[in-house]
């Protein structure tokens, strides 16, 4: 299951006939060295037994590791959001209005995009509406998502560029968007980007993923987030330069034709941002009881049980991964309903070999957590999730209540059971940051609920090859393991930047055996 990510010997642009990496600390070990051919590691040991290579790259002393798998990214609209309207870091209504009233004085001609607001911690109450940028956009179209991605607000003039979008279930006359509505605006606002906006979104988000020491990317497409057009493009442009690899995924039943892409793309699964549901900062998040803010809304499953078990039925007897973004408890629930059907039908160690994926898996209780044990699924989470809206007064508690927010996220529990866990960050809904999102699972905001350091970090790593299904037995820092290795600005120990929870900067990014200095 290795598709959508170029091999790890397969050959890649300048890459040297051997490499050396000396005077290295590797783990809690100093003085090492690591050896590199043909895309893999094949020697390892202390530096004064190093074998001679092609080429040497001194360490100096500097804390070397597996490079980083974010698990969970779409690359483009990552990148519009890094180069483009980016307003996560706003704090009132009247600052996010401002900044979109000056990137309608700089930004290029055509739909004006933006990501990230968040009204939860905003002293006027509320969030943007069609007025706010209308009084600031005019007749242009704007299209702004809401940080969970799950709903946004538009202007006029985007809803009349989509004929019948005002009759659609989510559609609000205020102008912010769910449900089908929110899908239909953002196929259109993202299907009006240009080859080359997509391309220079997509390079920077790559660029900025080697600068974090992200080895490679686990990208979520599927017709609701992004097109073929822009999977197909990412996956030559990461293919045809030095830089992090992508795993490519598209989340699309496959009663729609969803395996066939995956098929001609030779993509990792099919799956990931399949939207069995949506979010909770949206009340859109499937639920069995309903929301504290909103007592008589419990959110909505997008997908018939049949539907899915269709769906896990012909990805297993095709050999594929299928994957299902999923969030709250009943989502999560009918997910796993379906997937055991077809255990029934088709045998467990058919299941288990695919190692389906449940992306997000907020919600969890212990006969979730043993069923994804039982069938060998893989959790792909979040920690910056729980960061930035867990803990008593944070986003959770206010749409759930004390008692099921302080469930969300059991990373803890996951890991225990054995569940195979997988870190990312969903950018753009929160930024790609490693090391901050090894500390997060580690600093959970529930007692007990938090990763042990090391397991973490394994999370981060080896997690999103294991996802993958392109593991090595030895670990990823052996023999034989891909050469993806990031070296970091710190001569601390790995326990040391674990413990003392630092986040050093990437000095140096190998993938494949080839060092990436820019893209």
């Amino acid at each position: 299951m290795l598709g959508g990510v170029t091999p790890p010997d397969s050959p890649t642009a300048d890459v040297p006939p051997d490499l050396l990496l000396t005077d290295v600390t590797v783990g809690d070990r100093p003085g090492r060295a690591v050896h590199v051919a043909g895309g893999r590691i094949t020697w390892i040991g202390a530096a004064a037994d190093a074998p001679r290579a092609g080429q040497v790259m001194a360490g100096e002393g500097a804390l070397l590791t597996p490079a980083f798998v974010d698990a969970h990214v779409h690359a483009t609209a990552t990148g519009l959001a890094l180069t483009g309207l980016d307003l996560h870091s706003r704090s009132s209504l009247a600052d996010a209005v401002a900044a979109v009233a000056e990137a309608v004085r700089t930004a290029p001609p055509g739909i004006l995009l933006g990501t990230g607001w968040d009204e939860t911690g905003w002293p006027e109450g509320r969030g943007l509406t069609r007025a706010d940028l209308d009084a600031v956009v005019g007749d242009r179209p704007a299209y702004l998502a809401r940080v969970d991605v799950h709903s946004a607000t538009v202007s006029t003039a985007l809803l009349d560029l989509v004929p019948g979008i005002r009759d659609l279930p989510g559609a609000s006359p205020d102008g912010q968007l769910r449900l089908d509505a929110h899908h239909a605006a953002r196929q259109a606002a993202y299907g009006a980007v240009t080859a080359q906006q997509r391309a220079a979104a997509q390079a920077a988000t790559l660029a900025e993923a080697a600068r974090l020491g992200i080895g490679s990317l686990h990208e979520m497409a599927g017709p609701e987030v992004s097109s073929a057009e822009d999977l197909r493009a990412l996956l030559v442009l990461a293919r045809e330069r030095p830089g992090p690899r992508v795993a490519g995924y598209w989340g699309e039943l496959a009663e729609r034709g969803g395996l066939e892409l995956v098929r001609e793309l030779g993509l990792a699964g099919a799956g990931g941002d399949l939207f069995c549901d949506g979010a909770f900062g949206s009340h859109t998040a499937a639920l069995s009881a309903a929301y504290r803010d909103r007592p008589g809304t419990a959110g909505a499953l997008r997908f018939a049980t049949a539907q899915l078990v269709e769906h896990v039925r012909a990805c297993t007897a095709a050999g594929v991964q299928a994957g299902f973004h999923c969030i709250g408890d009943a989502a999560v629930g009918q997910v796993l309903d379906a997937v055991g059907a077809v255990v029934a039908e088709l045998g467990l160690p058919a299941v288990r070999a695919c190692r389906h994926r449940l992306e997000h898996v907020e919600m969890a209780g212990a006969e979730a957590v043993e069923r994804m044990r039982a069938w060998g699924m893989v959790a792909s989470v979040q920690p910056a999730f729980d960061a930035t809206w867990g803990g008593p007064s944070g986003m959770y508690a206010e749409r759930l209540g004390a008692d099921r927010a302080a469930a969300c996220n059991p990373f803890a529990d996951l890991a225990d059971a054995g569940v195979a866990l997988a870190l990312g960050s969903d950018a753009p809904v929160t930024p790609m940051d490693p090391w901050g999102g090894v500390h997060a699972a580690v600093d959970h905001r529930t007692a007990g609920a938090g990763l042990r350091p090391f397991d973490a970090f394994d999370a981060a790593t080896h997690g999103g090859w294991h996802a993958i299904g392109a593991e090595t037995a030895a670990g990823p820092l052996a023999p034989g393991a891909p050469a993806d290795l990031a070296l970091w600005d710190t001569d601390a120990t790995l326990s040391a930047v674990l413990d003392r929870r630092l986040r050093p900067g990437c000095r140096q990014l190998v993938v494949a055996g080839t060092p990436v200095r820019s893209l």
